[in-house]
């Protein structure tokens, strides 16, 4: 009875303080979600800020001016200038510029290819399913550089080639993703109910489906972005890309390549940097997607 007593007689707070909390503060997680989308718009807005210099330097990045060539970075030339006395800082936002604009298009058509061959999978029956699956399959069995190049390459090269090739084999892994939520969502019990007052398919897939799989589309059209980007630079770099009068990144680190045993360091140490960062800053947007728009990781 003593033990019993004592236990009884033990303030309220210390009676609770063994039991697990199971969910955030609400405090702390409102603040954490600030900061989430904060970075998120942040990141975004630095892309954007990115593209649009590249745009307004686009003709300082190819006015050659011999005169000024092979300068190391300094305050007139503050990433110094190539062989051809051309502006390093303005080649390079230039050809930043270049590569979100392609990785943005080749991202939106692999992400379409990815849902409509997902939802071909997952609401077209076993065989369609197979044949989506076998396709998924043979992309993700061979080299991703070598179909990049074969691609590119059959297509002439140029943007239309890199972008294609971009384009068609970015798809299998968000499909897969895709294949497995709309399933998922397939035998939920809200979707049997409209099946038996009557629904369509078609009104089914667009009005349970396609807002159940945004969140995850959404998230992983943005995660597609830094390895278009990465891609269609790692394509240009070794000529299989964009024709050397365009100013991308690839070209001006091929281009490089020739010139750093001559101690000219400068330019492949900034362009390459600022393509890291661009696509760090691409990761940060998808990853603060995800935790805003995935019900599990949002109450972090």
């Amino acid at each position: 009875m003593g033990k019993w007593n004592s236990m009884a007689l033990r303030p309220r707070e210390t009676q609770f303080m063994s039991i697990p909390v199971l969910h955030v503060p609400i405090g702390r997680r409102v603040a954490n979600r600030k900061v989430t989308v904060a970075s998120c718009i942040g990141a975004a807005v630095l892309l954007a800020i990115v593209v649009a210099a590249g745009q307004l330097l686009a003709g300082q990045a190819v006015t050659a001016d011999f005169s000024a060539k092979n300068l190391m970075p300094s305050a007139e030339h503050l990433f110094g200038t190539d062989w051809m006395g051309r502006d390093m800082l303005a080649r390079t936002f230039a050809g930043l510029s270049t590569s979100v604009l392609i990785g943005l298009l080749a991202a939106c058509v692999s992400a379409l290819i990815a849902l409509a061959l997902a939802a071909v999978a997952a609401l077209g029956g076993k065989k369609a399913d197979a044949v989506v699956t076998w396709f998924v399959d043979l992309f993700m069995g061979i080299p991703h550089i070598v179909m990049l190049i074969l691609i590119s390459y059959a297509l002439g090269k140029g943007i239309v080639g890199v972008t294609v090739a971009v384009s068609l084999t970015h798809w299998p892994s968000l499909t897969r993703v895709l294949r497995a939520e709309i399933l998922q969502c397939r035998e939920s019990e809200f979707v049997a109910h409209a099946q038996k007052l009557g629904q369509s398919k078609f009104r089914i897939a667009l009005t349970h489906m396609v807002p159940y799989v945004l969140p995850q589309f959404i998230v992983g059209l943005v995660l597609l972005f830094p390895h278009a980007i990465m891609h269609e630079a790692a394509i240009t770099f070794l000529g299989f890309g964009l024709p050397p009068d365009i100013p991308a990144i690839g070209i001006i680190l091929s281009e490089s390549m020739s010139y750093l045993s001559a101690g000219m360091w400068w330019l492949a140490l900034f362009p390459g940097l600022a393509l890291v960062l661009t696509v760090m800053l691409f990761d940060v947007v998808g990853s603060n997607l995800r935790r805003i728009l995935d019900p599990h990781s949002s109450q972090e």
